[in-house]
């Protein structure tokens, strides 16, 4: 298939563009909406809009961002914030030098780097199998069922703003752009071990093009972002596994057998005393480690060896878990999810208006469910 040329590269990213501004005013709509229509008790003491975004792992990143790992110095240490990583909270501090106020703040990092994302997906699918995959892959993401993690003040949309463009630079042949773009993946999530191991396949395996050794020079950089946190952590915890402790003690979550992890899951999911909403969510997580695995079923029955190195490597991890927590929300990463259910689209009619009949009102529902200050995932 012949590479889209300027002008229509010029057109694809402006589809994306319109797809994702569209998509955000949707969810602002949505959630001014369902700040009062949802809303309990008297009209006085509804939330504002910005509060109503100020859930969750959002205080979590502004306390970070204000304080560093040392914690809330009038309060307590709280080294449990250690699991997060520190490229959403620096970007955050960097944005509130301008924006005063913390949520903003945000959510204007999320909406810049989601609007990046989104082209970059866009381009990913159209440099495999044309413009129209390009658009529906950027359309099926921004619609996705937990979207609502690339609106909040979250690390999704900066993750995926590094990882994608450094993918499809991968897949162009561009090393060194890919690898100083996953580092930049690696400082935002843990997932960027993934990505980085995945961009070392892809150089492997990649058919065409005259492999040089010095190459692999770049791909050590998202390598060494990741070290460069785990010797921070180390310099102010003294501990040099300070990551997986704090998800332990902080977040309940460790390595455990597979079967042990599904098996506390689906009694979490089936049991009549737990809150609807977390109910839901179990549910969810189930699906989505499902999900995971077809996934990587497909990758390797298409022979995708790093794309199933980078969605397998995070299946496993979270499938042996103590429980499974967030997979649902990490779906978001899987972008060979969003590229395979694109391309499968334009080959049979009856994918788009199912998608599109399911997956957005799963995102109005997440996005509700989250302004209301409800377990999402």
């Amino acid at each position: 298939m012949s590479r889209p040329n300027a002008a229509g590269r010029a057109t694809a990213d402006g589809t994306a563009l319109v797809t994702w501004v569209s998509s955000r005013v949707a969810v602002a709509v949505l959630s001014l909406a369902a700040g009062w229509m949802v809303a309990d008790g008297d009209a006085g003491n509804v939330r504002s809009w910005l509060g109503s975004w100020d859930r969750w792992d959002t205080g979590l990143f502004v306390k970070i961002a204000r304080f560093g790992y040392q914690g809330y110095p009038a309060h307590y240490d709280d080294r449990g914030v250690v699991a997060f990583f520190p490229g959403e909270p620096l970007a955050l501090r960097a944005v509130h030098v301008v924006v005063r106020n913390w949520v903003a703040s945000g959510l204007l990092v999320s909406a810049v780097a989601g609007a990046v994302a989104c082209v970059a997906m866009a381009r990913l699918a159209a440099f495999e199998w044309g413009p129209l995959t390009g658009s529906r892959a950027a359309l099926y993401l921004v619609l996705s069922p937990y979207a609502v993690f690339l609106a909040a003040g979250y690390s999704e949309a900066l993750f995926l703003a590094f990882a994608l463009p450094a993918w499809l630079a991968a897949r162009r042949g561009r090393w060194l752009l890919a690898g100083v773009l996953g580092a930049g993946a690696a400082t935002v999530r843990v997932t960027g071990l993934f990505l980085a191991a995945a961009l070392v396949v892809q150089w492997v395996v990649e058919p065409g093009r005259d492999r040089r050794g010095r190459d692999l020079v770049p791909l050590a950089l998202p390598f060494a972002s990741l070290g460069g946190y785990v010797i921070y952590l180390h310099a102010i915890t003294g501990d040099w596994l300070a990551w997986p402790h704090a998800e332990k003690a902080h977040w309940g979550r460790s390595f455990t057998a597979p079967w042990t992890a599904f098996h506390t899951t689906w009694s979490a999911a089936g049991d009549p005393n737990q809150g609807a909403a977390y109910a839901w969510s179990f549910r969810a997580e189930i699906a989505a480690v499902i999900v995971g695995v077809v996934l990587c079923v497909v990758l390797l029955l298409l022979r995708r060896w790093a794309e199933l190195v980078y969605v397998g490597g995070q299946v496993v991890a979270l499938a042996t878990s103590s429980y499974y927590l967030s997979v649902a929300r990490t779906t978001l990463l899987w972008w060979p999810l969003w590229l395979l259910l694109a391309h499968a689209s334009t080959q049979r009619r009856w994918v788009h208006p199912v998608y599109l009949a399911v997956a957005p009102a799963l995102m109005a529902a997440g996005v509700v469910t989250f302004v209301g200050g409800h377990w999402v995932g």
